[in-house]
């Protein structure tokens, strides 16, 4: 009787090794699914866990799964933070010398939130811009569908806490977030272009049937110094 028992015992803990081992593989499995940030050909950032068709002509960065560290390590997202990056990605608009700016991506670094960064530099990232957000306000942050204009620690907060961010940091300290890339995209001249060899400031004006000639007569061209209007 009891080498029955003690049979049956041993095939239980056998059985029961075998549930724990598939559990753990299958876990490890789910750990290590990537979700794929996607770069369409229009510029906009989409994330999905399968990659894009061929045919898109889209790119697939690094998955939001693993983030590359600065020594070429794999940092990987803690599990708490993969779900929530995946439905409501963090995109965050800037500009050089913007205060409120710095002071924005501050906060995401503080709170450990992944985002995304493109930089407004250009009249076409203005343009570019103002047809997202409806202007040239910055800083402008994307949370999934949800946008937020100029800086404000306490509303972003409120957001980043509705769409279920960690209140303080989860990262790993080898997580590094995208570097910042222009919002559209800049495309080389063509060097059999007639104006690829002008002359710095020479369509500024130019002369024509309805544009006469410079003279010395006429006030110099002052430079915009603004180019993409834009406001902080």
């Amino acid at each position: 009787m009891k080498t029955l028992q003690n049979r049956s015992a041993t095939k239980w803990i056998a059985a029961h090794a075998l549930l724990a081992m598939a559990a753990g593989t299958l876990s490890t499995q789910l750990e290590a699914q990537q979700v794929y940030r996607i770069v369409g050909p229009d510029g906009r950032v989409t994330f999905s866990d399968q990659p894009p068709p061929a045919s898109s002509n889209a790119k697939v960065t690094t998955g939001v799964g693993s983030r590359a560290g600065t020594d070429g390590s794999v940092a990987p997202l803690p599990t708490e933070l993969r779900s929530v990056v995946s439905k409501y990605p963090v995109t965050l608009y800037t500009s050089a010398n913007c205060g409120p700016c710095t002071s924005g991506k501050a906060m995401l670094a503080s709170r450990g939130v992944p985002f995304t960064e493109k930089t407004i530099s250009t009249p076409e990232d203005s343009d570019s811009l103002k047809r997202l957000s409806g202007d040239t306000t910055l800083p402008f942050l994307t949370i999934g569908g949800q946008q937020l204009k100029g800086f404000s620690n306490e509303e972003w907060s409120q957001y980043l806490d509705a769409a279920g961010y960690p209140k303080t940091s989860l990262l790993p300290t080898s997580y590094r977030n995208p570097p910042a890339s222009p919002l559209v995209a800049v495309r080389k001249s063509d060097p059999q272009s007639p104006d690829a060899n002008a002359e710095p400031g020479a369509g500024a004006r130019r002369q024509g049937a309805n544009n006469p000639p410079l003279t010395d007569d006429d006030p110099p061209v002052k430079p915009n110094t603004n180019p993409a209007g834009i406001k902080f």
